[in-house]
């Protein structure tokens, strides 16, 4: 769709009011500000005086010594060239700069080629140049290479220099500009480094990285336990920092204070907690936001690993309503069924880049079975693959007019953007009522407004969706897991799981219809899938499903 010019002085208006000033001119600083080159001899090393934990393994990479698959995609590293390929997306070539292989599953049988790709890294990789100097990427490989190092690994003199010369570099590159996870992914770099390394240029390093630390961690870390982006898969990868943060402190002890390593472990305790809440019942994270399988460890891994590190999260409830107030989630259980439910914002206003139109959504799980779900993601940057999945179409809530609930657009940018209101949650006997309405759709000329009341019982489940205001169209979707199959007449019908499990539904105020559809478990994927999708022909429409 092509936009006129006041349309899109809109949006940029919409989107820039929202953020904060070091935003704005730590992009114009980030972009003429270019820092050179530091090639002082490298700092000492410091050697572990404690035990460095070893790490949950990834699934690999690396499929040959110039082979690797990335994000469901294969690709080669056959020249210099294709470190900063074009034919490959910009997030697969981040992966390829990331050398996440070195600590993955089996990398001690891919030691040979790991020496190798450092090697080339350094020869091929011209300080400040291309991908891999952008202080994402600088980041996680200066943390990697860390790790494989404490892992045993020796690293050679001409590597630490490399080493070193990254860091003094992402030292003046910081995401300021970003903020959020970015600016996380820096700090804990330079922690790292700070920790690693030895002298008063590493201790500027520890210091610059702690002080980062301390003001992100309360203002990304919300006290329910959630990261403040909303996502399952985001708070999965500031999860996994944190608790590496803590086992660099147990390799290197006295090097941090203790009240702040104590700090991390009560932050990560409370981080599990949010995260068991988030996981349907087969283990796996919920689909809000950006969302995905296979990014961020899973979370019986972090589980695990946090279990190593003598961490334990609170044990979520059973039975009935586990509210997140902070972050605006809510996870009903009712014997084997669990439904996980948004009520919140879409995310911190200054950095909603992972936002989705998703407000009001929800997902079901009956026992380990997955049956309405969000759509997920499979790829980053811009275009209308990353716009559908981003849409208010691509989850289980109401579309008015064909309008996205929060105005998403330019692949990481919100403009005018739904707010919850008028949220009342209440128990009698065994049935849970929520109900929420948004603002979202107040920024048309019929000035609606969406309400959505779920009834939750120990076998149904019952969504009313109510719109005020004046509208044309109003269709409310629900996406099934691609191994259910949809029936459908006009007003009832039945879902089918396996052999012979079925749930059956009918609607009161609006028609039912089936489209194609498609489930994005993992970037690079996508499964096809139906979307049971109802026209409200009433101002109030009823869904139930039964089982």
């Amino acid at each position: 769709m092509v936009l006129s010019v006041k349309a899109k002085a809109g949006l940029y208006w919409h989107t820039l009011c929202h953020l904060r000033p070091i935003q704005i001119y730590g992009r114009a600083w980030f972009k003429l500000y270019k820092p050179r080159i530091d090639q002082r001899p490298a700092p000492g090393i410091r050697r572990p005086a404690g035990k460095w934990r070893m790490l949950p393994a990834r699934k690999a990479m690396m499929t040959g010594p110039e082979a690797f698959v990335f994000l469901n995609r294969p690709g080669k590293l056959t020249s210099s060239a294709d470190w900063n390929t074009p034919e490959k997306d910009k997030l697969w070539l981040y992966n390829l700069h990331y050398f996440d292989d070195l600590n993955a599953a089996g990398a001690q049988q891919r030691y040979d080629w790991h020496r190798a790709l450092i090697e080339r890294w350094i020869a091929e990789n011209p300080a400040a140049q291309g991908n891999g100097w952008e202080p994402y990427p600088l980041s996680l490989r200066i943390v990697n290479w860390i790790k494989w190092a404490l892992a045993g690994h020796e690293l050679a003199a001409s590597w630490r220099q490399s080493l070193a010369e990254q860091i003094h570099f992402l030292s003046k590159r910081l995401e300021w500009h970003l903020l959020g996870n970015h600016l996380f992914a820096n700090a804990k770099a330079l922690v790292f480094a700070g920790v690693f390394f030895s002298g008063k240029e590493a201790d500027s390093w520890l210091a610059k990285g702690l002080k980062i630390l301390a003001r992100e961690i309360p203002e990304q870390i919300l006290p329910d336990g959630g990261h403040f982006e909303l996502s399952p898969m985001y708070h999965s990868i500031i999860l996994e920092d944190i608790l590496d943060l803590v086992n660099l402190a147990g390799a290197f002890p006295g090097r941090i204070a203790d009240h702040i390593v104590q700090g991390w472990r009560e932050v990560a305790g409370r981080m599990l907690y949010w995260l068991e809440v988030m996981c349907h019942p087969d283990g796996r994270i919920a689909f809000f936001n950006d969302a995905a399988f296979g990014i961020a460890l899973e979370p019986v891994a972090l589980k695990a690993y946090a279990s190593n590190l003598g961490i334990a999260g609170g044990q979520k409830s059973g039975e009935g309503i586990t509210h997140l107030t902070h972050s605006g989630y809510i996870r009903v259980q009712r014997g084997e069924m669990v439904a996980l439910l948004d009520v919140g914002r879409i995310g911190p206003d200054y950095i909603p880049g992972h936002a989705h139109a998703d407000t009001l959504s929800f997902e079901l799980s009956l026992g380990a079975q997955r049956v309405l779900v969000n759509s997920g993601i499979s790829q980053y940057g811009t275009g209308p693959m990353r716009d559908h999945q981003r849409s208010t179409r691509a989850h289980n809530t109401v579309e008015i007019d064909g309008e996205n609930s929060s105005e998403v657009w330019g692949g990481f940018r919100v403009a005018r953007r739904a707010r919850p209101f008028d949220l009342q949650i209440k128990q009698e006997g065994e049935v849970v009522t929520v109900s929420c309405a948004h603002d979202g759709y107040c920024r048309l000329a019929g000035k609606a407004v969406h309400r959505r009341i779920w009834k939750i019982g120990p076998c149904s489940v019952t969504v009313s969706d109510s719109v005020s205001g004046q509208y044309r169209r109003a269709l409310a979707r629900y996406h099934v897991f691609p191994d259910v199959q949809i029936d459908a007449a006009k007003h009832e019908g039945l879902l089918t799981i396996g052999a012979n499990r079925q749930i059956r539904w009918h609607v009161d105020g609006g028609e039912a219809g089936v489209t194609a559809s498609q489930y994005h478990p993992e970037f690079g994927r996508a499964v096809a899938n139906s979307c049971l999708t109802i026209a409200m022909v009433k101002r109030q429409c009823q869904m139930t499903f039964q089982w």
